[in-house]
């Protein structure tokens, strides 16, 4: 059997022994297992060092210090990743200023040419990527198969296209002057991703930068790490030239604040929870950086019934459970017409009943492990909460226990909850979990108070067969983003971000190469 993961430390893998303990291997070591093992075997070893990228090459951390990465569906440590510091940024800062002229030297074709070349190489790979992905953060299989990394490729080529059509204003002032606008990169990036999305988010932020001009210090999360250093292998493969992309490990609070508070990083775009979104304002605002924040949500998803109800009934199942209800965009307070709430709720509950929790490498798996064991107490946590506050659980609530080699795993029951007033903590609070409330509603202006009656205001679902109400009420809901009759339907030319608590700026299209860049006048008299 041909294992491999390059520069990745390995040791035989308990099932299938197909690689002699120490050896280096030089590929890709994410197989499917041999006939007769279990599916969870689909990566064919048991301990993987998970390194820093910078300057072109893979490394630990200066300090020599490692931190523990947990298989959430097994509940046990399966690598080690970097615990970088201030003196890794350092130096992954001084590649970025280094490589920084010649990366935009080689103009916007050749940033085009290679970024596309990293995305063939990652969809060369994209099982590997999906399978990786999965074992990192508990999620199916199939799912980061169908969305994740192909959403990750789909990133890379968008960018290194669009960057080719950016325009430059042009403004005649009464035969005087000749204006227009000039725009160069910031510098050296810094972007911070969340571990929900790994390697989609990871691309969303570092695709932008990089086809703007920009070289990058990139921070994955820590309890995710795995495929951003596949995606530096495919980098160093791909002929990206050394210190354009550098990646350290580590947590928030040694790697994230040493970016977030570097004065030779000008610019930073994170993901991630508003609490630390709002730490991150206090350090970057007075010292005058670029400032692109993507925080939480509480997401409403309001029913009326004059709704198609199939169509409903299917999406805001996917949209309450995909992920594990890890996501942003998931819809978490679903609001639903008094007149159709009892065939709602029934129809919901038994759909939600239907999900199946289990094994992530099992193609008929719908919900897998959520991403922590400490994430996984938070949610539980939060449901006593519910019933505390006088909450009636539906279905779900507990945690699920497997046998075999995922008795240890962190799985959730799909969680419906009713009875709970819109303010609650329960209808107010970010789970970020499987878990969504129920509530019906009498009148538009009613579902529309409650639907922006949060701090958040990042995401909100409407559906309904009325033309008239689809846009009147999209203006009226306090969100960035406002599906109608759908979800999750994605545009990558259309900005992206929150409202209120949920974010400052915009990413996507013309709006991320816009912030990776600053914009001068030049005034020429005629």
């Amino acid at each position: 059997m041909n294992c491999s993961n390059r520069l990745a430390r390995v040791s035989a893998c308990p099932l299938c022994s197909c690689v002699p303990r120490n050896e280096r291997v030089t590929r890709q070591a994410l197989l499917p297992p041999r006939a007769g093992h279990r599916a969870t075997s689909y990566l064919c070893f048991t301990m993987q060092e998970i390194l820093n990228y910078i300057g072109g090459t893979l490394a630990p951390a200066r300090s020599g210090a490692w931190l523990d990465g947990f298989a959430p569906a097994e509940g046990r440590v399966f690598a080690r990743i970097a615990d970088s510091g201030p003196e890794d940024v350092e130096l992954a800062v001084a590649a970025a200023e280094k490589a920084g002229p010649a990366w935009v030297a080689l103009g916007r074709q050749g940033r085009h040419d290679a970024l596309m070349r990293v995305a063939a190489l990652v969809e060369r790979d994209l099982d590997g990527f999906a399978r990786a992905e999965s074992r990192d953060n508990g999620k199916p299989v199939h799912l980061a198969m169908e969305v994740d990394i192909p959403r990750a490729i789909a990133n890379l080529r968008f960018f290194a296209t669009a960057i080719l059509h950016q325009e430059s204003a042009a403004h005649i002032t009464d035969d005087q002057a000749v204006n227009y606008t000039d725009r160069q990169p910031v510098g050296v990036a810094g972007c911070i991703s969340p571990w929900n999305l790994p390697l989609y988010l990871f691309t969303w932020k570092i695709a932008p930068a990089l086809a703007a001009g920009c070289t990058v210090v990139a921070k994955p999360s820590e309890i995710t790490p795995l495929t951003s250093m596949m995606l530096a292998e495919r980098c160093m493969e791909a002929g990206l030239p050394p210190g354009v992309l550098n990646i350290v490990q580590g947590t928030g609070p040694k790697v994230g604040a040493a970016i977030t508070a570097h004065p030779s990083i000008p610019a930073i775009s994170f993901t991630g929870g508003t609490a630390t979104g709002a730490r991150i304002a206090a350090v970057a605002a007075p010292m005058f950086k670029k400032l692109s924040l993507e925080l939480g949500g509480k997401n409403p998803v309001l029913v009326f019934a004059d709704c198609d109800f199939e169509e409903m009934l299917k999406e805001t199942v996917r949209s309450s459970f995909s992920n594990q209800g890890q996501i942003c965009l998931c819809g978490s307070r679903i609001l639903v017409e008094r007149s159709l709430y009892p065939r709602f709720k029934e129809a919901f509950v038994q759909r939600v009943k239907a999900l199946r929790v289990g094994d992530p490498a099992v193609a008929s798996t719908d919900i897998g492990a959520v991403v922590s064991e400490a994430h996984l107490h938070k949610v539980l946590n939060h449901v006593a909460l519910a019933k505390e506050e006088g909450g009636a659980v539906l279905c779900g609530g507990h945690r699920v226990e497997l046998d075999g080699p995922l008795a240890g795993g962190w799985f959730i029951a799909p969680t419906v909850i009713e009875g709970l007033g819109p303010g609650c903590r329960t209808n107010q609070e970010e789970i970020f979990g499987p878990v969504v409330t129920i509530q019906p509603f009498d009148t538009e202006e009613e579902a529309v108070q409650a639907a922006n009656g949060t701090r958040y205001g990042l995401a909100s679902v409407l559906w309904t067969s009325n033309g008239s109400r689809m846009h009147r009420l999209a203006r009226l809901m306090k969100s960035g983003i406002v599906w109608v009759n759908c979800w999750m339907l994605r545009d990558l030319r259309t900005p992206f971000g929150g409202m209120k608590h949920s974010g400052v700026g915009r990413e996507g299209g013309m709006e991320a190469l816009n912030f990776f860049t600053e914009a001068r006048n030049v005034c020429i008299k005629l």
